[in-house]
């Protein structure tokens, strides 16, 4: 069943209209037709079925039908990451979205390449990866920003693990309550890094096993640890 993201709210006989993208993709890609029933979700209101009203070049409505879920919470993990090479960067935000991260913190580091993003892409990517893994929450997703002004802004009451490399840091450990993950870039931080992570209240060091892992493999590994008891 195809599940498809939208942000009006959602409740019986209401008619959602498509976007654009929307509309190409059920009559193009997938060529579904009026009449064809798909599954919405706007990450308040639950999930919803749905029946395709009208679809046409670019446009189309959807008639809700009865809710299928009820909204549940998701585990409340953000992920901080030092931006990567573009591919790399979506791969992040893909995994990190099936793994129900609630929000992603790109950062700027000493050694990162890019200070960029194109964040109505790493949306799309979010969207689609949340349509895919059947979530009913799409993560937020913040500017990029540099590492001394994450950490200044951290939240005092959500503890930050660290994953770094080549240190005596204890093995990261599932976490029942709101937390967050901080992945440094390829090569690792560097001095001045080190040097505001040492500062940080809320920062714990982590290690994430004897190998010295790729950023995207890092990311996806903590995330899986810090939840291993944490989902339902």
């Amino acid at each position: 069943m195809l599940r498809l993201f939208v942000t009006p709210p959602l409740a019986p006989s209401v008619l959602i209209e498509a976007t654009e993208n929307q509309a190409h993709y059920l009559g193009t890609v997938m060529r579904r037709s009026p009449g064809d029933d798909i599954h919405l979700f706007n990450g308040h209101d639950g999930e919803w079925s749905a029946r395709i009203e009208t679809l046409g070049r670019g446009k189309g409505l959807f008639r809700v039908d009865r809710l299928l879920r009820p909204q549940a919470g998701d585990t409340d993990v953000w992920l901080a990451f030092a931006l990567l090479k573009r591919d790399t960067t979506d791969l992040v935000v893909q995994k990190a979205t099936e793994l129900g991260v609630a929000a992603l913190l790109p950062v700027v580091t000493e050694r990162t390449n890019a200070a960029r993003v194109n964040e109505d892409r790493l949306r799309a990517i979010a969207v689609e990866a949340a349509e895919q893994s059947e979530r009913m929450t799409v993560p937020m997703i913040q500017p990029p920003r540099k590492l001394a002004d994450v950490l200044t802004f951290w939240p005092a009451d959500r503890p930050l693990f660290a994953a770094l490399e080549r240190t005596d840091a204890p093995p990261i450990h599932p976490v029942p309550g709101p937390c967050g993950l901080l992945i440094g870039p390829e090569g690792g931080f560097g001095p001045r890094d080190y040097a505001l992570l040492e500062r940080a209240p809320t920062l714990r060091p982590v290690g994430l096993g004897p190998r010295i892992l790729r950023a995207e493999t890092a990311a996806i590994a903590g995330l899986a640890l810090l939840q291993a008891t944490g989902w339902r």
